[in-house]
C-alpha cells in the first residue's frame, strides 16, 4: 500500500476533519468507527511518531535520545512486521527505506551505526537483543518494566538457579561464572577466562552471549577499535544498577501495562495478537492488560477501521493531539 505521506496535499487536507472527528469522538469516550477512522489516518498518525517524513528526522544524538524517549524503544535496522519504531527509519526520514548499495559510505546507515554506540555508551538508554532476539535501544525510564517482565525479581546471583532448572545453557552459566568474579571484561579476555578462544567454539560463544542478552544477564557496554576491535560486557545489575532495582520492586501487571502504554504512544494502533506476538506474552494477560488500560481512559478497544479487517486497540493520546 502507498505511504500516506506521498498522497497529494489537497487529500491530505481532507483527512484533517476525519482526524480531528476522531479525536473529539475519543475524548467524549465513544468507540472509534470506520466512519471516522481509516487505514491512511492511522499510518498518518504513526508515521509522524516514527519520524516518516524529512522534516522530522533525527540528525543528531540529542534528537536521537528524543526520539527513543518519545517512542520508548526502538530497533536499530531491523523493521518488526508488527510496527515497532525504528532508528534507521528516523534517521532517513522515511519507511522502509532500501538498503544502500555501498552502506559503507552511507550516510544515514553511518549515522545510526554511530548513534547505536553512543548512546549506550553514555548510559543514555539501553542497548540489547531484547525482542525477537533483535537489537533494541530502549529509553531508561521504560527499562525497568522490561526487565520485571523478563527477569522479575531475580538478581545475577541466581544464574545458578536458572541452570539448575534447566533455563540457562551450559556455556551460558560458565561464562556468568567468569563475570560474577571479574567485570567488566572484553570478548576476548571473556572467551579465554572460560576457555573459549578457539575459533571452532566461535558461535557457542555467540549463542551464549545472545542468550545472556536476551534474558537481561548481561549488557554489552562498549565498542572498542583500537588497538582491535572488540565489545565490553558488563554484568547488567553492575551496569545498570537502579533501574535493575526499580524492576525488581515493579510487579508484573504494573510492568505489561507500561509497555504496552508506551509502546502503543508511538505505534498508534495494533491488535492483540500482535502484542502476544511482539512482547511474547500470554493472550490473557496482553487482554487483561487491554482492559485496563481501556478502563483507566488509555486505549480504545474494539476499534473498527475502514480499510483493515478485525478490530483494533488505539491508544487516545496521539489522536488526541490531532
Amino acid at each position: 500500500m502507498p505511504w500516506p505521506g506521498a498522497e497529494p496535499r489537497a487529500r491530505l487536507l481532507r483527512a484533517v476533519p476525519r482526524e480531528r472527528a476522531a479525536a473529539r469522538a475519543i475524548a467524549a469516550g465513544r468507540g472509534v468507527t470506520a466512519v471516522e477512522l481509516d487505514r491512511a489516518t492511522l499510518l498518518r498518525l504513526r508515521g509522524r511518531r516514527f519520524r516518516h517524513a524529512p522534516a522530522w528526522r533525527v540528525r543528531s544524538d540529542r534528537s536521537a535520545l528524543a526520539f527513543v524517549e518519545e517512542v520508548g524503544f526502538c530497533s536499530t535496522f531491523y523493521s518488526f512486521p508488527e510496527g515497532v519504531a525504528c532508528l534507521w527509519e528516523a534517521v532517513t526520514g522515511r519507511a522502509n527505506p532500501r538498503w544502500p548499495r555501498r552502506s559503507h559510505h552511507d550516510a544515514g546507515v553511518g549515522l545510526t551505526w554511530d548513534l547505536k554506540h553512543r548512546l549506550p555508551a553514555a548510559r543514555r538508554v539501553y542497548y540489547g537483543k531484547l525482542l525477537k532476539g533483535r537489537p533494541l535501544l530502549v529509553a531508561l525510564d521504560l527499562f525497568p518494566a522490561f526487565y520485571a517482565l523478563v527477569r522479575g525479581r531475580q538478581r545475577a546471583r541466581h544464574y545458578v538457579e536458572e541452570h539448575a532448572n534447566g533455563h540457562l545453557s551450559h556455556t551460558a552459566r560458565r561464562i556468568m561464572d567468569v563475570l560474577i568474579k571479574e567485570h567488566p571484561l572484553y570478548t576476548r579476555d571473556l572467551r579465554a577466562n572460560t576457555f573459549m578462544l578457539e575459533p571452532a567454539r566461535t558461535r557457542e560463544f555467540e549463542r551464549a552471549m545472545a542468550e545472556l542478552q536476551q534474558g537481561l544477564w548481561v549488557v554489552k557496554t562498549e565498542e572498542r577499535y583500537e588497538p582491535t576491535f572488540s565489545y565490553r560486557w558488563d554484568l547488567l545489575e553492575a551496569w545498570l544498577p537502579e533501574a535493575t532495582a526499580a524492576g525488581r520492586r515493579l510487579e508484573r501487571e504494573a510492568a505489561i501495562d507500561h509497555v504496552l502504554d508506551r509502546y502503543l504512544r508511538g505505534a498508534v494502533f495494533t491488535q492483540t495478537p500482535l502484542l502476544a506476538r511482539l512482547f511474547r506474552l500470554g493472550r490473557d494477560e496482553v487482554e487483561a492488560a487491554a482492559g485496563r488500560l481501556v478502563g483507566g481512559g488509555t486505549l480504545s478497544a474494539d476499534c473498527a477501521v475502514r480499510g483493515w479487517p478485525g478490530r483494533w486497540l488505539v491508544h487516545r493520546a496521539p489522536l488526541g493531539a490531532v
